[in-house]
């Protein structure tokens, strides 16, 4: 987070079909900065998820959960486990960003459950206070806007204690706003920018995620937004790779059809 907000370029990784931690290393190696675990649009599981992010805050990455509800429970174990980031859904309301807040900041600006040993604090047994502060440092809550309502209470929501970021996430919001595939509309790009002055005003990070578009991403950072690149989601990788395996495979193919074709030609011409 502290990159981000020195306006360093990260790029994240989404993960919703990868089990173990070596979607992570892979991750390091290309030069990704952030993985976030979609729960929202995933089946992994609570255990799958921590494995997962505990080795991405070993490598010294950010290890970002997106839940699919506010569970106060399911949060916390997340967090537990080793999340340095919430990402909560559709959230509409300050009264509904307060509710995350409070599963997963400890009092008295949250009610998150105390425990004796973390490892965000590397399992070193402290004393309560201690502990919380670490553990605090460590995470961020991210709250994302994916609708009219949320927009128009964006600069409430920002006004939260205990959120870090407002992300905007452009396809589920030009959806609401009646622009399916349009997220160049007028009224997307001026919800975006909405959401950008109200986390700006607030001294909290704006974030821009779903759009593929290049320039858009520039007219948007350009705007306040931070240079958090949503670069990938395994599944998507996955499909493409093997799309693109599949055509190389099928040409060579071809190639060796036609090769074996002339050639039994030539045979039947002596």
């Amino acid at each position: 987070m502290q990159r981000l907000a020195r306006g360093e370029p990260l790029l994240s990784l989404g993960i919703r079909n990868a089990r173990t931690a070596e979607i992570v290393r892979m991750a390091k190696t290309a030069g990704f900065g952030v993985v976030w675990v979609d729960l929202e649009h995933s089946s992994i599981s609570i255990d799958c998820a921590v494995q997962i992010i505990a080795s991405a805050a070993d490598l010294g990455m950010e290890a970002w959960v997106r839940i699919p509800e506010r569970d106060y429970g399911v949060i916390g174990r997340l967090l537990d486990g080793g999340a340095t980031g919430i990402v909560a859904p559709r959230v509409e309301t300050s009264e509904e960003a307060q509710k995350v807040v409070n599963a997963v900041r400890f009092p008295p600006r949250g009610q998150r459950s105390q425990t004796a040993l973390l490892p965000q604090a590397k399992y070193r047994r402290m004393s309560a206070a201690e502990l919380m502060r670490i553990a605090d440092l460590a995470t961020s809550v991210h709250v994302l806007i994916e609708s009219a309502e949320g927009v128009r209470n964006a600069d409430a929501i920002a006004a939260v204690d205990g959120v870090d970021a407002l992300h905007v996430g452009m396809n589920d919001l030009s959806v609401d706003l009646g622009h399916v595939d349009r997220l160049r509309h007028a009224d997307v790009v001026d919800a975006c920018k909405r959401v950008i002055a109200a986390a700006r005003s607030h001294g909290k990070l704006a974030v821009v995620g779903g759009s593929s578009d290049p320039p858009q991403f520039v007219e948007l950072l350009n705007a306040g937004a931070v240079p958090l690149v949503f670069a990938a989601i395994d599944s998507d990788v996955l499909a493409a790779g093997l799309s693109q395996r599949a055509a190389d495979w099928g040409q060579r193919i071809q190639e060796w059809l036609s090769e074996s074709q002339i050639a039994r030609s030539n045979e039947l011409s002596r």
